[in-house]
């Protein structure tokens, strides 16, 4: 059965005094093999070595124990002096295979976006930072925090930890002299403790949704790692690195993708899996707009109705056929998220527009015959 679920969007923001606007209601139609989630909080998740998941919210350290469906309540703040709000994918965490506990957010406290529309710009105050913390004790408490990249930079989508043990985290950074977005990653040999950063992944364009902008990564299964990286050019392209630090080769992919950031993962399986917002409705074809404001240098796809879901059995050379796993004619399923809480069941989130989703499918559903063999 198609499941269609019915969510109330005010489209404005009206003072006190005003009366109240109709909200417009978007229908949101799943695949019939994905089900709702009912879930109070969106990750990103982890698990602990009793099988309890983790995650943060509102800077403190929560667990829960009957598979996210209530979650530990106070707890002390992991750093008071910053806002780790999560949202969109502004912070990420990552538990190592020694149990220590990572975290590289965006500190939001000081956030600012000051873009000059003249002068196709950031502003000097333009500020929003990358730090990381780590714990040694399971959250009870935190060190080692540093700044990673000063400046502006936004939501990024890969944490990984290596099969030689090495961590990866990859970023995007707003170079004003530039007038775009770049990309990079940092690695640490030392669990978090101490990080290097590697190069500039740079491809062009101007303009302040546009360049190399909100990598997602995966270890390779030949030891190499690979990002996919957002652009206003129709579609991922590919940067691949032998070490997770530096990244020499840098191409197109197959992938078609709209101004939007994806999810990738390596699943217990060994399958990769990706989901993300393509270059067009199925069937149709999406009218290209430079965004909002002096987004990027050329007109973009910025279609985000659709949510897709493939799989690749090869390490990302070939992928099964797209599937739309969720539409929201009107709305926006953007900035998703897939955790997988048990082996080949996975949970899928939309963190960034409106409606917000979380629903749940297995891997084997959207499988052809012969790999399910």
């Amino acid at each position: 059965m198609r499941h269609t679920l019915m969510l109330a969007l005010i489209l404005a923001a009206v003072p006190l005094a005003a009366f109240a606007q109709p909200a417009v209601e978007i229908a949101v139609t799943l695949d019939p093999r994905c089900t709702p989630l009912a879930l109070p909080l969106g990750g990103p998740f982890g698990h602990n070595d009793d099988g309890s998941l983790m995650t943060v919210d509102k800077n403190v350290l929560r667990t829960s124990t009957d598979g996210g469906k209530t979650w530990s309540e106070g707890g002390a703040p992991i750093d008071p002096g910053m806002n780790l709000s999560w949202g969109g994918h502004v912070g990420q965490f990552l538990r190592t295979k020694n149990g220590t506990l990572l975290i590289a957010f965006l500190d939001m406290a000081d956030y600012k976006f000051d873009w000059d529309n003249a002068r196709q710009a950031p502003n000097p105050g333009c500020k929003l930072e990358l730090w990381a913390i780590r714990s040694t004790d399971g959250g009870k408490t935190w060190s080692d925090k540093q700044r990673l990249l000063d400046g502006y930079n936004a939501d990024f989508m890969g944490f990984l930890q290596m099969k030689n043990g090495r961590i990866v985290l990859t970023a995007e950074h707003l170079v004003a002299e530039l007038r775009r977005w770049v990309s990079c990653s940092f690695v640490s040999d030392d669990e978090g403790k101490t990080w290097a950063q590697g190069n500039w992944i740079d491809l062009g364009g101007h303009g302040h949704h546009d360049g190399a902008v909100e990598p997602m990564a995966v270890e390779l299964n030949d030891g190499r790692v690979m990002m996919l990286i957002r652009t206003n050019l129709d579609r991922f392209w590919a940067a691949y690195s032998d070490d997770g630090r530096y990244f020499r080769t840098i191409q197109p992919t197959d992938i078609d993708a709209s101004s939007a950031p994806g999810w990738l993962a390596r699943l217990k399986s060994g399958r990769l899996v990706l989901a993300w917002n393509r270059l067009n409705p199925e069937g149709k074809t999406w009218p290209k707009r430079s965004g909002e404001g002096p987004a990027s240098e050329f007109p973009a796809s910025w279609f985000r109705e659709e949510l897709s879901i493939a799989f690749s059995e090869d390490d990302g050379k070939t992928w099964t056929a797209p599937v739309v796993a969720a539409r929201a004619p009107g709305g926006s399923l953007a900035y998703p998220y897939i955790f997988e809480n048990t082996p080949g069941t996975l949970w899928v989130f939309t963190h960034y527009g409106e409606p917000r989703l979380s629903f749940g499918l297995n891997e084997m559903d959207f499988l052809p015959a012969h790999s399910q063999q």
